[in-house]
């Protein structure tokens, strides 16, 4: 009976822990997914621009907003912008730390509608990359992109006109406690 037992617990345990691995792998694994699949209005990397550009034009809205725990202001430097597929465009966020502390945040960002965000190239943009700002520090963040002239094929695609990229700001803590202990431990170092 103790041998049984202790399989059981052996399995449940095994059974826990690949549970648990499997938890931290799904962000990853989710935004490689959406990556590569444009699902979810998740727009594509490119390493180069179109040299394709059509006559057909897209009108591209641009959206900021925050979540509830950081103080920043972030917004789109323009409202929209109206463009030949396959040309490249330039666009800015501007994002300002209200707060008297340093504030680490990282970007998530979608489109919509959902089906062009396998036609929407990013080449350079600022997402998921860890934005420190000082205390009422502020600054301009670039996005180049372009409208895949892949997207004139696909009828699915004939009745899209308008395109919205949204980038969402959230507070980083993880990554600011990080760097508050390299801080401490700087301090600790000089002391001694």
């Amino acid at each position: 009976m103790g041998d049984r037992n202790s399989r059981t617990a052996l399995v449940i345990v095994g059974v826990v822990a690949c549970m648990v691995g499997l938890s931290y792998a799904a962000v990853p694994l989710y935004k490689t997914f959406c990556q590569i699949t444009g699902w979810g209005g998740t727009t594509q990397r490119a390493v180069a621009v179109s040299e394709d550009v059509l006559e057909r034009k897209i009108t591209v809205r641009f959206d900021g907003s925050i979540s509830n725990n950081i103080p920043w202001t972030f917004k789109p430097s323009q409202v929209s912008q109206t463009m030949h597929v396959g040309e490249t465009g330039l666009a800015f966020y501007t994002a300002a730390n209200n707060a008297d502390y340093p504030v680490i945040g990282t970007a998530s960002f979608n489109v919509q509608p959902a089906k062009a965000g396998e036609y929407f190239m990013k080449v350079e943009c600022f997402c998921f990359t860890e934005q420190l700002l000082e205390p009422g520090e502020s600054v301009q963040m670039p996005v180049t992109y372009f409208i895949d002239p892949a997207m004139d094929k696909d009828k699915q695609m004939d009745d899209v006109r308008e395109i919205t990229l949204s980038y969402t700001f959230y507070r980083n803590e993880v990554a600011e406690k990080k760097m508050a202990a390299q801080a401490a431990a700087k301090v600790e170092t000089v002391a001694n």
